[in-house]
């Protein structure tokens, strides 16, 4: 089973449609576009077994596990004879009809190219030797949180992004499909080479650096290689990602593996050994995530945005308006504290159906939501389409004007 690494609202997971498919069957990838190298690789990876064929002409690959040998496939070495693709087409199929867990991995990593990671979280077994409901929701929970993290260091590098980036990385994650192990005990993230190598490669440098900032921290209690690896992408948000994928359990590990058809890239090992967390690494990680949050700056903007909500106590004074961000910054809303006169200079803004723009500074607390010293606040043309967006949301939201006038 393949879905979307992130769950719509509501708690529906809509079924993403499989890789480009063969003529013959609606479920297999194209026989003519697969690489037969790329297939063995892939055979290789997911532990299936070489047991001999015809030298230079096919392999026999049989599945892991017992009673393996029932079951072979023939992957011809090249394209170069005659039968290559009727030999692909049967592989293809008995694939498909193997019950296998495996088999359906190598399919998609056909059809599909993509880099893959992989996550295993070592806990105590429910019924069966299934994991509880609870436990895989924490393990999908986690594999979200480090991808996303991977996508807001792919964005450009901080300690701690609060609401910076979140929308374009969330965005970037779309291509993403998952499947779980049997029993939930595991699950990877096929990520798209086309699309997500750029994630890959900075998952793969960020979990590195966090292991030997961890492994430095335990040695001598310094936190000086926590500061230097957020230029590999190391921040709060993949500390956090680490913390709730080790809690509760006796160790957590993640595998990355390249695509075959694409191979390794560069200044990344072709075959990277797993990434190991245990429950002694949680206290250093916990206290990165805290550091991280408490050094990163405040960030000076200048922001265009659109008036979505007005308060203020009375008919006079100061007051807070709530802006959806049109340009300069990387957040979707940031509330800001205005004068009794800038207050008022948004409010006939808003009426008119402009936004404003406003200087200040992005407070790290409360997640780079919120702008302070704000200042300079003047109202701004927009394209006719825009104004007319505006003016609608603002007969939407009739409601607002008594909190924005005061109450009078």
């Amino acid at each position: 089973m393949h879905w979307p690494i992130d769950e719509p609202e509501g708690g529906s997971v809509p079924f993403r449609p499989h890789p480009p498919a063969s003529d013959g069957d609606p479920g297999l990838p194209d026989p003519a576009r697969v690489d037969p190298l790329v297939l063995g690789a892939l055979l290789d990876r997911h532990g299936w077994r070489r047991r001999g064929g015809a030298a230079g002409r096919y392999a026999r690959w049989t599945p892991p596990g017992p009673g393996g040998h029932r079951t072979s496939l023939l992957v011809p070495e090249s394209r170069a004879f005659p039968d290559c693709e009727d030999l692909l087409s049967e592989a293809l199929t008995a694939l498909a009809r193997s019950g296998t867990p495996s088999a359906r991995e190598v399919l998609v990593g056909l059809g599909l190219p993509s880099d893959e990671i992989r996550w295993t979280r070592d806990v105590p077994q429910g019924p069966s030797g299934a994991l509880t409901w609870t436990a895989q929701e924490q393990l999908r929970s986690a594999a979200r949180q480090l991808l996303l993290a991977g996508a807001l260091a792919v964005r450009g590098r901080a300690g701690y992004y609060g609401g910076r980036h979140r929308r374009q990385a969330q965005a970037s994650l779309e291509p993403v499909v998952v499947g779980a192990a049997p029993g939930g005990r595991g699950l990877t993230a096929f990520v798209p080479v086309d699309a997500g190598r750029p994630l890959a490669v900075r998952l793969y440098h960020a979990l590195y650096a966090a292991r030997e900032a961890v492994d430095y921290q335990r040695a001598t209690g310094g936190m000086e290689a926590f500061d230097t690896a957020v230029q590999a992408g190391v921040s709060r948000e993949l500390t956090e990602a680490l913390v709730a994928l080790v809690r509760g359990a006796e160790g957590a590990r993640i595998a990355l593996s390249w695509a075959p058809a694409a191979g390794a890239p560069e200044g990344c090992a072709a075959r990277p050994e797993p990434v190991e967390f245990s429950p002694g690494d949680l206290p250093a990680l916990r206290e990165a995530g805290a550091r991280y949050m408490s050094d990163e700056p405040s960030v000076p903007v200048r922001i265009t945005g659109a008036v979505v909500r007005m308060r203020r106590a009375g008919a006079r004074g100061e007051g807070t308006v709530r802006l959806r961000v049109l340009a300069g910054a990387e957040v979707p809303h940031v509330r800001v504290s205005l004068d009794e006169e800038s207050y008022r200079t948004a409010v006939h803004a808003h009426l008119v159906g402009l936004p404003i723009r406003v200087v200040g500074r992005l407070e790290r607390r409360g997640g780079f939501r919120r702008l302070t010293d704000a200042s300079g606040v003047v109202p701004v043309q927009v394209d006719d389409a825009e104004r007319d967006r505006l003016m609608k949301s603002l007969h939407e939201n009739l409601d607002f004007f008594e909190e924005a006038c005061g109450g009078d």
